[in-house]
């Protein structure tokens, strides 16, 4: 009788001890953003606490948040360049960060089933952003891309009243005829984005209409420099920022096109792992259509 009581004291006593229900876990959220990456599992995973759980094999920092154990990436540009085991490669045009959940346990034997969740996220490097950049309209940024990254939605075309760079400037704007010739200010920045990552501008283009694959375009930079000596490149590569000065202008003999469209493809490039800056020689322009007629464009030169 005695011997009874003690097992079942015995068993009550593991039971206790024991404070989560094993759960299969089969399936983990991940979630993508421009700085963090965060994971999570359905907590108890096998029978597992979250105290037992390794991010990377190495970091013991999980939370019991809403059901679920969360791991954090905090920042994808870490001081000693990996954050917990996260592992990163570049795949062009695909930067890839991946980690992995794994249990570790120190006791002699082991009962519960072994946690290894890989998990990984994906970023697309290059992007086209459009803005309507002057005439008689207001219009609203646009940023196009498929992506299965969120490097995307930290970007934005902008404009500036000055060389600072430092005073953002409503767009579309009007200009009176006076005006064509005078020096506009612009730039693609990045927002919230890791400091690893810098923006480049891969090129530049005007047009009178909203589709950045209207036949008629006015190129103003390409392959990351200037197409003449109007266009100035003051940033591009350096940081979460890429900046250019050019003329004002106009497109001739298109009376119902009256609004100058810019557009923009920028590569987000990773420090870490490719030279970002651009170095540039001078270049010549063409301006050509469908056809590969060459059209004339009013520009006024300095």
């Amino acid at each position: 009788m005695v011997m009874r009581a003690f097992v079942l004291l015995a068993v009550f006593v593991e039971a206790s001890a024991r404070s989560c229900t094993p759960n299969k876990a089969d399936v983990i959220l991940v979630f993508c953003y421009p700085k963090t990456i965060i994971t999570k599992i359905p907590e108890c995973p096998y029978g597992w606490e979250v105290h037992q759980l390794a991010l990377g094999g190495l970091c013991y920092n999980g939370v019991h948040e809403g059901g679920y154990y969360q791991f954090v990436i905090p920042d994808l540009s870490p001081k000693n360049k990996s954050y917990c085991g996260t592992q990163s490669e570049y795949k062009p045009p695909i930067y890839h960060f991946y980690s992995h959940i794994v249990s570790n346990d120190t006791t002699v034997i082991i009962k519960n089933q072994p946690v290894n969740y890989s998990f990984s996220c994906t970023y697309h490097s290059t992007y086209l952003v459009n803005q309507a950049a002057f005439d008689q309209r207001v219009a609203t940024v646009h940023v196009k891309n498929g992506s299965m990254g969120t490097f995307e939605s930290q970007l934005s075309l902008n404009f500036y009243t000055n060389a600072k760079f430092s005073i953002k400037k409503e767009a579309p704007f009007v200009l009176e005829t006076s005006e064509i010739g005078s020096d506009l200010f612009a730039g693609v920045e990045a927002k919230g984005l890791s400091i690893r990552f810098k923006v480049v501008l891969n090129s530049c283009w005007a047009t009178p209409s909203a589709d950045f694959m209207y036949p008629l375009q006015w190129q103003l930079i390409n392959k990351g420099c200037p197409t003449d000596e109007t266009v100035l490149v003051y940033e591009n590569g350096k940081d979460h920022r890429a900046t250019f000065q050019f003329n004002a202008f106009r497109f001739q003999n298109i009376p119902k096109l009256s609004k100058v469209w810019l557009h923009c493809e920028t590569f987000i490039c990773d420090s870490e792992k490719l030279s970002c800056p651009v170095t540039c020689d001078k270049r010549k322009r063409l301006l050509r259509d469908q056809t590969g007629g060459v059209l004339i464009v009013e520009l006024s030169l300095r």
